[in-house]
């Protein structure tokens, strides 16, 4: 009779198990992850699931809870090694021994936001301001597409207090304004007449609240300036001026929801050392629009005789070949259109099955180089065949135009 009982119960243990999905996976993230690497996956994951930015969506709802489980059982040294080793049950059991407590997934995301846990687009929280930042990108990631990463320093919440600027947690009402944060102060203006002013708080500073013992980090002020490093996501042919925004990624304070960051692609100065390592010359093409330029340079014999080949080495590696036959002329500041070859024709959808990508065109210009130097030989040998080939049926310039063969003189003179 007990073996059909413990074989129900290792069923059932072995169902939980199933259930409980892996907090490595949860977080898309690999067991030898940073603590970077949780920090930034949490706070990716925390705002896509928000319950303020998916109203009424229960599956949403349970994966921001899930998300802050999987965090605080990663971040935590000891919680993670015990996970590693003994799964879910290991820290289920460390819970009943009285450690790891799991902690309000709102206030968890208020520890990174500020706003009281919300997500601060609604519900009457006040928000904090946006932050713009300029990026430069070389024209190769704007050509094939790229994921990089830029760095920026900004405001955040102190991580070793966890915003309440205290050392010890303990955050007193200050005696002096009785937590409001401003005073009200008597001025006389003349005998007898007194004039009433609200003025901030000495003893608080307008906060409200005294701290005894204050955090050595933040040294009371509940927030720190650190550098923060952003993944970005480079589309293919994206826009010059492109702007990318990450949500409740601005200035953090305890006081109020995170405001938006704004990215702003530019398209930086092309480096021969730094963004030409595959040597190639789309490394210095010009972009215009969805077109990119290119001028080329050509020898008189080149541009005159013809019977040359030029292979281009576009930004993704592929060659484009310019070429002429022999007797085909090439005028100096002449135009070619080469059709296709310019910038992706950025799309949301980009290169999918519901969106095929076009491209621009590569508009080529050739500027011919002529010799400032001649052996007397060479010279002689040209100047020769020139006259032989100009009286029989060259064209005189000057005679043609019209103009006067000689200086014209002027008779007449100033009067003064």
């Amino acid at each position: 009779m007990w073996l059909p009982s413990a074989l129900l119960v290792l069923l059932c243990l072995l169902q939980l198990a199933i259930c409980a999905e892996d907090f490595y996976k949860l977080l898309g993230i690999d067991k030898g992850a940073s603590e970077k690497d949780i920090k930034r996956a949490y706070r990716t994951l925390s705002k896509k699931y928000h319950p303020d930015k998916n109203p009424g969506d229960a599956t949403a709802k349970q994966k921001f809870v899930e998300v802050a489980e999987a965090y605080e059982a990663l971040s935590d040294p000891e919680s993670r090694k015990i996970y590693d080793q003994y799964g879910h049950e290991g820290l289920k059991q460390r819970q009943q021994g009285g450690g790891g407590q799991h902690h309000d997934p709102f206030d968890l995301f208020s520890r990174f936001f500020g706003g009281g846990g919300h997500f601060g687009h609604g519900g009457g929280q006040r928000r904090g301001p946006d932050m713009e930042v300029r990026v430069g990108v070389p024209l190769k990631d704007f050509y094939n597409g790229h994921t990089t990463e830029f760095q920026l320093e900004k405001q955040m919440i102190c991580e070793e207090c966890e915003g309440s600027g205290s050392a010890d947690g303990q955050v007193d009402t200050c005696h002096a304004c009785n937590g409001h944060g401003v005073q009200i102060k008597k001025h006389m203006l003349a005998p007898g007449i007194f004039q009433q002013v609200q003025v901030t708080c000495d003893a608080c500073g307008g906060q409200g609240k005294t701290i005894k013992h204050k955090c050595p980090v933040c040294s009371g002020s509940r927030v720190v300036r650190k550098v923060n490093t952003f993944q970005l996501n480079i589309e293919k042919g994206a826009p010059k001026g492109m702007r990318i925004k990450y949500e409740n990624d601005a200035d953090e304070s305890p006081d109020y929801v995170a405001g938006d960051l704004h990215v702003t692609l530019t398209e930086k100065e092309a480096n021969l050392n730094e963004d030409n390592e595959l040597r190639v010359d789309g490394t210095f093409f010009r972009r215009k629009g969805d077109d990119l330029y290119w001028k080329e340079v050509l020898s008189l014999r080149e541009a005159w005789l013809g019977s040359w080949t030029r292979n281009l080495t576009h930004l993704d590696g592929h060659i484009v070949s310019l070429s002429r036959p022999r007797g085909q002329v090439i005028q100096p500041g002449q135009v070619e259109r080469v059709v296709g070859e310019g910038m992706p024709k950025w799309h949301e959808d980009g290169d999918s099955v519901y969106h095929k990508t076009e491209f621009g065109d590569l508009l080529v210009e050739y500027t011919v180089v002529l010799p400032d130097q001649m052996e007397k030989g060479m010279e002689k040998d040209f100047w020769a065949l020139w006259e032989k080939w100009r009286k029989k049926n060259g064209v005189d310039l000057m005679k043609d135009s019209g103009r006067p063969a000689g200086p014209v003189g002027n008779d007449a003179k100033d009067e003064l």
